[in-house]
């Protein structure tokens, strides 16, 4: 085991249920880098536009009555100013003010926002571009919310880790968008299994059946390769990082806090039998199994798939035990939506209010998990967590313009599809 596997082992098995819920060793009176504490607004920035971009400000929002919007950042102009149209119809439009000078459009837009004069970044661009946003973010001492996944290849990944040592030094809050960590039905569960509710833990089972998330209708002949892939980016792995590293993540992640570790190896088959071999359709699968195997013996099956709309559709978890079983959230007790609760613990961290949080460790080892069990269904071969952690896969583009001309590696093909 090299020093690389060791680092990151150390630092998931260190980690209690309460770190995963939102605290850890750290507790801060007033923390640094942040404009004042109580009831002074805290001014934030939003890396990303779109969808999920708006819900989180409408999650912050609607928790926080003392942070305001101030600096928004997106590489479409017309995704900018259509979402910021739309915020200022919400109920907490008087605390969206966003002046022009702060309106940031481009490849380059994400370099002026966190050098703005903003407490806290939210990221929430398509995961690619998450480690370069991240580590920009830290260096420039801004607390983060950061989406998940937070890379789509493992060089990116361990950038990502880099950071986040460098955020912990700092005393930056870095909040996920793993909601389930901020949810009282989830983190209660978690509590009582990791106390012995259910017994020594024999098997684990997660599913993610759900529709295809989004696609472009069309290409529009305006768009060069590089605009049309953006536009289009669930659909492309260098950008998405496919189902089970964008959206399959959350079971993962979930599976992996419960058993307070990242498995040792996995094996996994998939393909891609409803999506055309289309340009619309990328090269990403629609279906993927996966066979993982804890340090202590213990198996996840786990199963996500994105069929048209008719199919039968189901996300859930099963934790089976010597004494019982979960699905996780049987034995707590509701509470407030988690993506919104997550932002709720996100100021009160910032402010010195509540425990100091730092998930990022956490949500970087998930997502090496994610993709260790990509490419070992790409590829047709058993990957190992030291394979996947001393791989030098690097899925980024080297050059970024709206007319980059760019080719798709065609759909991954077992047997011929390289693992490096």
């Amino acid at each position: 085991m090299n020093k690389i596997d060791n680092l990151s082992r150390r630092s998931f098995l260190k980690r209690s249920t309460a770190a995963g819920a939102g605290a850890s060793a750290f507790t801060i009176i007033k923390p640094e880098l942040v404009r004042g504490a109580g009831k002074e607004r805290l001014r934030a920035g939003l890396i990303g536009v779109g969808g999920r971009g708006s819900g989180a400000i409408d999650n912050c929002l609607t928790g926080n009555d003392n942070v305001e919007i101030v600096a928004l950042a997106d590489i479409f102009e017309d995704h900018l100013e259509q979402n910021l149209a739309r915020m200022r119809t919400r109920k907490y439009a008087d605390r969206i003010k966003v002046d022009a000078e702060h309106r940031f459009v481009g490849f380059d837009a994400y370099k002026k926002l966190v050098a703005s004069d903003v407490d806290f970044v939210m990221l929430c661009t398509p995961p690619g571009y998450r480690p370069e946003h991240f580590e920009a973010a830290i260096n420039a001492k801004k607390h983060v919310f950061c989406e998940k996944p937070i890379a789509t290849d493992p060089v990116g990944v361990r950038r990502f880790m880099a950071a986040v040592k460098k955020a912990e030094q700092l005393k930056l809050t870095v909040v996920s968008g793993a909601q389930r960590h901020s949810s009282t039905e989830y983190v209660e569960t978690v509590q009582k299994i990791q106390n012995g509710a259910i017994g020594d833990i024999v098997a684990l089972y997660s599913q993610y059946l759900s529709g295809p998330v989004m696609h472009a209708k069309s290409r529009d002949p305006k768009w060069g390769d590089m605009e049309w892939e953006h536009r289009n980016w669930y659909s492309f792995i260098w950008i998405c990082g496919d189902q089970i590293v964008e959206q399959h993540f959350h079971n993962i992640d979930f599976i992996n806090w419960v058993m307070n570790a990242h498995p040792a190896s996995v094996v996994a088959s998939g393909g891609a039998v409803w999506r055309p071999h289309e340009e619309l359709y990328g090269n990403i699968y629609d279906h993927l199994s996966s066979d993982f195997v804890y340090p202590n013996g213990v198996h996840l099956s786990s199963t996500c798939r994105q069929y048209p709309k008719g199919c039968y559709s189901r996300v859930d978890d099963l934790i089976v035990g010597t004494k019982g079983r979960s699905t996780g959230t049987d034995m707590g007790t509701k509470g407030i939506n988690g993506q919104v609760q997550e932002h709720i613990n996100l100021v009160k961290s910032i402010l010195g209010q509540g425990p100091y949080i730092n998930h990022g460790m956490q949500v970087a080892e998930s997502t090496m998990t994610c993709i260790m069990a990509r490419e070992s269904g790409y590829s047709g071969q058993r990957i190992t967590w030291e394979q996947i952690m001393n791989s030098q896969q690097d899925l980024q583009p080297k050059a970024f313009d709206y007319r980059l001309e760019m080719t798709p590696p065609p759909l991954p093909v077992p047997g011929q599809y390289k693992f490096t």
